[in-house]
């Protein structure tokens, strides 16, 4: 499973920088300079290095999960399986970001499609830790791990509100994950106090 998931993770991330391949003839086509492939179409470039980030990271942490697993049960393999939809339909999001105007269906695309992701990889993470057919009993996966993938998703959610209710603030809303440190440090700190 996991050279599966592999495999269609780096599909999801080459399928991100198609688009970008294909302005290259079109800018000759017109005898625009060179520059323009660059120049023109910051927004797709943006995008992609946006969503090649996003991939990038939720793939990492996909790997972190994976450590501790031993064997797979039904509800991780399901899991894992809208997981990877939620990936490969980021680069159709990323795609609808960088050639349409801002909009609330674009922004809600985009961050809803991460959300999903997020999500999804935070319910595996509490699968691997709660079914102990699942978890390695040799590594474990710590309470702490479970903190980082939740995080992510409430502040996604968050994002995905202020974005949809504030349009004007369109994918700046994505800023609030640059909590995610704070809220982790806090919710341990607050832990700590109410063990001592």
């Amino acid at each position: 499973m996991i050279l599966f998931t592999d495999a269609v993770v780096a599909i999801a991330v080459t399928l991100l920088v198609l688009p970008l391949v294909d302005v290259v003839p079109e800018v000759a086509r017109e005898h625009r300079p060179a520059t323009e492939v660059i120049t023109g179409h910051q927004p797709e470039i943006w995008t992609f290095l946006l969503s090649f980030a996003v991939i990038i990271r939720l793939w990492l942490s996909h790997h972190k999960a994976y450590q501790h697993v031993r064997a797979y049960s039904t509800p991780l393999l399901l899991c894992n399986s809208a997981w990877l939809l939620a990936i490969v339909v980021l680069p159709f999001s990323t795609e609808m970001v960088g050639v349409f105007d801002s909009s609330r269906f674009t922004t809600g695309l985009y961050i809803g499609t991460v959300l999903v992701a997020a999500g999804l990889q935070a319910a595996m993470y509490l699968i691997i830790r709660s079914d102990p057919e699942v978890a390695s009993q040799d590594n474990p996966v710590p309470g702490e791990f479970v903190l980082g993938p939740v995080t992510a998703t409430v502040l996604l959610l968050f994002s995905l509100v202020v974005a949809l209710a504030v349009p004007t603030v369109g994918y700046w809303a994505l800023l609030l994950l640059l909590l995610s440190g704070p809220v982790e440090w806090a919710w341990r700190r607050r832990r700590a106090v109410a063990e001592a």
